[in-house]
């Protein structure tokens, strides 16, 4: 019968040693940690970039053409995905809704996306200005 409380006090003593080994919570606004791409280039969280939600695709490109020459990947990464959403804006019957896109701007900037994930930011910046000529 001594195995009864034992076992009751350990049923409640687990999950209080659970709740006390659980890390802070951080405070609110804090940057998440850095992120480090595939050749070791470690990019430091930035914001989104300084530009009006109703930017036209151009405006963000140029943002983020901006941001990856002063080394913030993470704020040119924000500027290339406002710029393809801008760019994918578009009205299509609803039968349609569902077949991506196959503008050539969209598929620039996406070019722009992938030669960015790998840390490639010259070809990214190539890629920027691709979609910028298009853009305009």
């Amino acid at each position: 019968m001594r195995i009864l409380p034992a076992f009751a006090l350990l049923l409640l003593a687990v999950p209080a040693a659970a709740q006390t080994r659980s890390p802070p919570p951080a405070a609110l606004g804090t940057l998440p940690a850095p992120i480090v791409t595939r050749d070791g280039v470690v990019a430091v969280p930035y914001g989104a970039p300084n530009l009006d939600e109703d930017a036209a695709p151009a405006d963000f490109l140029r943002a983020a053409r901006q941001s990856l020459a002063a080394g913030r990947i993470t704020e040119a990464m924000e500027a290339l995905e406002r710029a393809q959403t801008r760019a994918l804006t578009r009205d299509v019957r609803p039968s349609r809704a569902g077949i991506p896109s196959d503008q050539s701007l969209v598929a620039a900037i996406a070019a722009a996306q992938q030669a960015l994930a790998v840390g490639d930011r010259l070809a990214t910046i190539g890629k920027i200005d691709e979609a910028l000529r298009l853009g305009e």
